[in-house]
């Protein structure tokens, strides 16, 4: 077999390929002994006419034919094998000669992957919530202890916002209850602004005893209703005071304020640290995402949109649920939900462009050693011995992918071991928090050896598997079109 390559516009190339004869006489011969088990000669057991004796009788068309349709997509998969074709649809094929007889010569037109390059993704920039505790977290942490452990007492005055009022309410529209809006001795914070419009504004300055009759509308509707609420009672939420001895009392772990401030802080910090860790990797590729100024192809959206569509059906279908009924459910409109996923879909193909082209500029390659500790982890995880795993890989063509996978992840790596990060002030946020490391580590951020890990592991952050595209790899699907 010959093969060869000629660039066109757009993405998009034109693969040659030419088979001896000899060379495909044999995949003839496979097509005449599929032929014979298909048919009854007599004299001859089921599959095992000769081929000489199925020419004679049916001629050569036929076994042609089908030699053409079964090999094609073979010969095409070895070509753009050979020339590294990164494909990203179904190709067009086109025989060009030996339909009839002697060497077979077609050609493909495929659309490629294409190669960009991402200038300034060295200096990123991202935003996260501060990972440390300040002040005002501490006094507001404080304060919900406090007003657990605060006590209602009754006030001798109007209420007002932050009181708590007993009622009895009572919701009509047309002269109907409202279902879930009548309700009696029912205790509620004034200022909440739960119920409906105006709710809270009409109950300000009432007396234990009133009795208030309003039109307003509930809240998750768009009529209005009718209301009629009397007020039982009106009380304040009295705080405990601050203090060591109140401290020691409820808070069993501290003796002072001093102490329960220090370990409020400690916890709230890791609190806010794993907030900040899981949003990471989320805006460092979201930014990195943005550098790609070229409209993703196409082939690839719908590529990574059906797959994310079959995940979610399957998903839901898991579950016992049709997607239908979910959305009309949470009164999602299909189309709102269908353009939600093919955003997400764009996103997804710009992070895989942008990823290679991140490998690509900082030269990482993958070595067999590399393939090997690759296979080794496989092998655990799957129960299977590695050379198993590897032979699987190899058998389904899925080796290029592989590599690009870890290619990927090693960009992936490099990206947040070189990201700056910021606070909503501006502030600099230390990195090597955000990724787990201590500062005693031994590490350099500038030796990129030490950052190579393919399993996708970066000490405490969660970063996701290799791909970000869907795999829905059209290089299985290389017979399309043109064939017989």
């Amino acid at each position: 077999m010959k093969s060869s390559v000629e660039t066109l516009e757009g993405n998009k190339v034109k693969v040659y390929v030419e088979v001896e004869e000899s060379e495909f006489d044999k995949d003839i011969d496979r097509a005449f002994k599929a032929l014979a088990r298909e048919v009854n000669l007599p004299g001859f057991r089921a599959g095992k006419a000769p081929r000489r004796v199925l020419e004679a009788r049916f001629g050569v068309a036929p076994a042609r034919e089908q030699a053409l349709r079964e090999s094609i997509p073979t010969y095409l998969a070895k070509a753009l094998a050979e020339h590294q074709v990164d494909l990203i649809s179904s190709p067009e094929i086109e025989i060009t000669d030996g339909t009839e007889s002697g060497p077979v010569e077609f050609d493909a037109t495929v659309e490629i992957r294409p190669e960009i390059t991402v200038p300034g993704y060295g200096g990123l920039r991202i935003e996260l919530p501060s990972p440390v505790a300040d002040d005002g977290d501490i006094d507001e942490a404080v304060e919900a202890e406090r007003r657990r452990h605060g006590s209602l007492q009754p006030v001798d005055r109007a209420a007002q916002d932050g009181d708590h009022v007993t009622l009895d309410i009572a919701a009509t529209r047309d002269g109907e209850p409202v279902a879930g809006l009548t309700v009696d001795d029912w205790s509620y914070e004034l200022g909440q602004g739960w119920i409906a419009d105006d709710f809270d504004e009409q109950l300000s300055g009432s007396n234990a005893g009133d009795e208030a009759t309003f039109t307003t509308t509930p809240k998750g509707t768009e009529d209005p209703a009718d209301f009629t609420v009397s007020v039982s009672a009106v009380q304040e939420l009295v705080l405990p005071d601050l203090d060591d001895e109140w401290v020691s009392e409820n808070l069993g772990e501290h003796d002072t304020v001093e102490e329960w401030r220090t370990a409020l802080a400690e916890q709230l910090t890791a609190q806010k640290l794993d907030v900040a860790r899981n949003q990471f990797v989320a805006a460092a590729t979201e930014a990195l995402g943005e550098l790609v100024e070229i409209e993703p192809p196409e082939a690839m959206v719908q590529s990574d949109l059906q797959a994310r569509v079959r995940n979610t059906m399957e998903q839901f279908q898991a579950r016992g649920i049709e997607l239908g009924q979910f959305l009309s459910a949470t009164g999602q409109d299909p189309d709102d939900f269908m353009n939600t996923l093919r955003e997400q879909s764009v996103q997804a193909v710009k992070l895989d462009l942008a990823l290679r082209a991140v490998a690509a500029a900082e030269g990482f390659e993958v070595s067999e050693d590399d393939l090997d500790a690759e296979f080794t982890q496989m092998g655990m995880r799957f129960g299977e011995k590695p050379a198993k795993v590897r032979r699987a890989y190899e058998t389904q063509g899925a080796m290029p992918d592989l590599v690009n996978q870890i290619r990927k992840s090693r960009a992936l790596d490099h990206l947040l071991h070189h990201v700056d990060i910021v606070d909503s002030d501006g502030q600099p946020i230390d990195r090597d928090l955000i990724l787990g490391h201590s500062h005693d580590d031994d590490h350099d951020d500038d030796d990129d050896d030490d950052h190579d890990q393919p399993d996708g592991e970066h000490d405490h952050v969660a970063v996701p598997q290799h791909d970000d595209v869907q795999d829905d790899n059209p290089k299985d699907d290389t017979s399309q079109e043109g064939t017989p």
